[in-house]
């Protein structure tokens, strides 16, 4: 039988309340706290991602305040750009291609719960990758669902909800996020 980790990163459900789990978010939370600290160089802010991330590109900005749960299951390309506010639920695999914008506020959720309230009480999460394709811009304060992938040259509006997978070269826009334009 799988780890409680190994369930979580094959998107099973999972316990999160795991000790492994719990202290890795406690160390994760301990990285953030330090970056998120104003009084932290900008040297010292790029050491911490480095540290926390499973990949980063060589340029890379993101602003404090950033939050994330475990931070090694976030794998960013080249010119990254995160706004204020930015959180990366990051239970499973989040993929972010190269010369990706993030407005203020922009919330990319991997983790989950099972819909069936039963199932629910008990405390069991889930928990689905999500991609981003190069030269993506995701306006502020929007959310991204579980499992979705967004494709190539995509703008998706501010404030949307994207609650299904974005193809390539297109703006999407609203809630539920949906395609406007194609580009």
């Amino acid at each position: 039988m799988n780890n409680e980790k190994e369930k979580m990163l094959s998107g099973e459900l999972y316990d999160a309340s795991d000790p492994i789990l719990t202290t890795e978010r406690i160390n994760c939370r301990n990285c953030t706290s330090e970056f998120n600290n104003p009084s932290t160089s900008t040297d010292t802010r790029v050491s911490v991602i480095r540290k926390l991330f499973g990949t980063i590109g060589e340029t890379f900005t993101i602003e404090p305040n950033f939050h994330c749960d475990y931070g090694y299951n976030i794998h960013i390309g080249e010119n990254f750009y995160s706004n204020f506010g930015c959180i990366l639920l990051d239970v499973n695999r989040i993929t972010i291609g190269n010369n990706v914008l993030l407005g203020p506020n922009v919330q990319i959720y991997t983790a989950g719960h099972p819909v069936d309230p039963k199932l629910r009480l008990s405390g069991l999460e889930f928990g689905l990758p999500i991609t981003i394709g190069n030269n993506v811009w995701i306006g502020g304060s929007s959310i991204i669902c579980p499992g979705i992938t967004i494709g190539d040259n995509v703008t998706i509006g501010a404030g949307s909800v994207v609650t299904k997978d974005i193809t390539d070269n297109v703006i999407a826009v609203g809630n539920p996020a949906k395609i406007i334009k194609n580009l």
